[in-house]
């Protein structure tokens, strides 16, 4: 018998036993193993070292107790979070300032250790082990962030300043009750019978039939989910181009957010905050982009103050592991046979955390290669910030 399917039945035993019993048996099994029995047997039932430990001792020591009594349900030392639900917020608070995500999967990371976040609970007086911190975050679905292959622009140095200096501003316009938007464009998408990566539950051999290629000319268009994310009340919005991906476009997205949705929320607000990447249709480079804000804040009549994250970082917009992630969680399988289903899947989209979003389609042709003129970017007015002037800046 393969060992796989000799594990399976142990298991299977396994699980028919009382704690104590679980206990033992595992126990007895890191013994029969031997070396690196131990890693196996605690990856294999989840149990802890200090459980599996306990067991082998048991087993080894022939004067114990041979008692069938095992605690009562319910007894035991009660889990921290359950005798201080505190900790958990605190550190979903502490991971906030430093987490990416993938905008295609519900994965996050963060690059803060267990020690580091441990620390910090405590000078928060909160004593919380690392270990437990490693369990928590997990649950919370995060990952320690690994090192990647392709080196990003820009010092170390300025990166982090310009992490913490979004973290800063963002603080201050969230005391203030200001309005904060997390911005970006979502993959484009062919619309049409196409195969959707991913897959849903349906009857056993009904499967949806799509075409065996992808090509454009066999497509009803394409769709360019332009999103606009309330970071503090956790509501979307996506506005769907069917053109080109341009700051034009990028501009009117956020235009027909305050109109539909900001605005209402925001009625007092004289200043916005936009947290937008480095590069593409809202780059931190494009005068475009620059030129439509300043005709957004006399529209308005809003200050719009801009911060983008640095070359190469992405992944770190909120807006990415926030809702577009889930985005794509909930229309993954399901073709995207028009324009109507894109709408109903995006405003279909929620969270355990309550995301709401709207969306809303945008028929208009957009341009590419436009052309602004030396007086129009003089017309633009624009102040830069002193710490990293290059991404940071506001206009109106």
């Amino acid at each position: 018998m393969e060992k796989e399917d000799t594990d399976k039945l142990w298991l299977m035993t396994l699980s028919e036993c009382n704690e104590v019993q679980r206990r033992r048996l595992a126990g007895l099994k890191v013994i029969e193993i031997g070396r690196g029995g131990l890693l196996h047997v605690c990856r294999l039932t989840g149990m802890s070292h200090h459980t599996v430990i306990k067991g082998m001792k048991e087993v080894r020591d022939t004067k114990r107790d041979r008692t069938t009594r095992i605690r009562k349900e319910g007894g035991g030392r009660k889990k921290i979070i359950d005798k201080n639900p505190c900790v958990k917020k605190e550190i979903e608070n502490i991971l906030e300032e430093n987490t990416a995500g993938d905008p295609m999967s519900k994965l996050k990371w963060t690059n803060k250790s267990t020690y580091t976040i441990a620390d910090e609970l405590k000078n928060k007086n909160q004593n919380v082990s690392e270990v437990t911190v490693g369990r928590i975050i997990k649950q919370l679905g995060y990952s320690l962030q690994a090192n990647v292959k392709s080196k990003e622009n820009g010092s170390s140095e300025e990166r982090d300043s310009q992490f913490q200096y979004i973290n800063k501003i963002v603080k201050q316009f969230g005391d203030n009750k200001l309005p904060v938007i997390s911005v970006d464009t979502k993959k484009k998408e062919l619309v049409g019978n196409f195969k959707n990566n991913g897959r849903k539950w349906m009857k056993k051999g009904e499967a949806e039939i799509v075409n065996v290629y992808d090509f454009a000319y066999l497509s009803k268009g394409k769709a360019i989910p332009y999103g606009i994310l309330d970071i503090f009340k956790n509501k979307g919005f996506v506005n769907v181009g069917i053109s080109h991906d341009t700051s034009e476009f990028a501009v009117k997205s956020i235009n027909k957010w305050w109109g539909n949705i900001g605005k209402n929320n925001y009625q007092n607000a004289k200043e916005i905050l936009i947290c937008a990447d480095g590069g593409g249709s809202n780059g931190s480079r494009s005068r475009l982009w620059k030129f439509y804000l300043q005709k957004f804040a006399n529209r308005t009549g809003l200050r719009v103050t801009v911060c983008h994250y640095p070359p190469g970082t992405s992944k770190w917009n909120k807006i990415e592991h926030k809702m577009f992630s889930f985005i794509s969680m909930n229309w993954k399988g399901k073709p995207l046979t028009d324009y109507e289903i894109i709408i109903n899947l995006i405003e279909g989209t929620t969270t355990k955390k309550g995301l709401k979003i709207k969306a809303k389609m945008d028929k208009k042709m957009y341009e590419i290669g436009k052309k602004i003129s030396e007086k129009e970017i003089e017309n633009i007015n624009i102040s830069i910030h002193k710490i990293n002037p290059q991404w940071n800046y506001t206009i109106g």
